[in-house]
């Protein structure tokens, strides 16, 4: 089975015959390339993706090879931030299908209808994370009958900014219980860009890792991802990836940061505070990091399929779906957690 790798310091990527090697490069205090650390080999064929976290040295012709060989990169910066993929060549191209995505996006009707299973879906997930703390001692009540009420609006939602708007009160109050549920840390007010507390830094780099590996799974499809519904369609973006993250943050990205706070596995001291913003340092996204491909990698009994399947191809089949709801195939309904 393939598997994602992650890259936390800057380093040479190289083609070693059908190996890659990554060399690490120790850099002193001032960020200047000191030496080279232990090369460490992996085996092209065991390499889905790859998660890069510090300067990358490759050339061409590395990309060329991890192109050939269905391989993606994803990149962030030192705030973690989310800057770009190398993506293989679109082999599974559909002209068929980019017809049908963008008739859909166009027709109002049409386009409403699956913007509002994203946010049915996404709310559903929600309240399914609140019923499972409520049942162990954290009063909930007023916040699940909250989400209740605005769940039941979705389908009156006439435009997409109405229904953005519902999806924000949602989220608004799904927020709220993440100081009940916590111990140790307080989330505060939603902050983003930059996050200004440990929990918003954690909420914004699970929904980067999120959005990245939906962006993986819908390339694995004949979906566009630029051609969205909930999300505008925009530039040097790729909104249909946004679509289908609300559906997962909370059951991956959000089950996560409740397991490593509550735990402690990240503590203050995995946090770096500067420049008005607050974000992980290098142990913590080690450590923040092995949970979420853990997650991923988590199993599930499916009720359709009668077999095992793991979050991670969950994404995938997700996309699917959405595949064949625009083909005219099937109606598209979002996964919703039934345990």
């Amino acid at each position: 089975m393939k598997k994602t790798y992650y890259l936390f310091n800057p380093g040479h990527l190289q083609r070693k015959d059908n190996t890659l090697k990554f060399t690490p490069i120790e850099e002193d205090k001032n960020g200047v390339a000191a030496k080279e650390g232990t090369p460490r080999y992996i085996p092209v064929e065991g390499i889905s993706d790859f998660f890069v976290f510090g300067s990358l040295h490759a050339n061409s012709s590395l990309y060329n090879f991890l192109g050939q060989n269905d391989i993606a990169v994803h990149f962030f910066d030192y705030y973690e931030n989310y800057t770009g993929s190398f993506m293989p060549k679109d082999f599974l191209l559909s002209g068929r299908m980019l017809l049908a995505q963008t008739s859909h996006y166009q027709d109002k009707k049409k386009r409403i209808v699956i913007a509002q299973k994203f946010v049915e879906g996404a709310a559903y997930n929600m309240l399914k994370n609140l019923q499972y703390y409520n049942r162990r001692g954290k009063d909930m009540e007023s916040l699940i009958e909250l989400i209740n009420k605005y769940l039941k609006s979705i389908p009156q939602a006439a435009a997409v900014d109405e229904l953005m708007g519902i999806e924000g009160n949602i989220r608004q109050t799904y927020y709220e219980a993440f100081n009940l549920i916590l111990n140790d840390f307080e989330m505060g007010n939603r902050t983003k860009q930059p996050p200004q507390n440990e929990v918003n830094a954690l909420i914004s780099f699970g929904n980067m890792m999120c959005y990245s590996s939906c962006l993986r799974a819908i390339h694995q499809t004949q979906l566009n991802p630029t051609v969205s519904y909930l999300h505008t369609p925009g530039e040097r973006r790729y909104s249909l990836a946004l679509d289908i993250a609300e559906i997962f943050k909370p059951i991956i990205v959000d089950r996560v940061i409740f397991k490593v706070l509550n735990k402690k596995e990240i503590q203050e001291k995995h946090f770096d505070h500067r420049l008005n913003k607050c974000i992980l340092n290098e142990t913590g996204k080690k450590i923040f990091v092995k949970e979420m491909d853990e997650r991923l990698g988590e199993t599930i009994q499916h009720r359709s399929l009668k077999r095992k399947v793991s979050y991670k191809h969950l994404i995938r089949l997700e996309c699917y779906k959405l595949a064949k709801h625009l083909l005219n195939m099937e109606e598209y309904k979002p996964f919703k957690m039934y345990w």
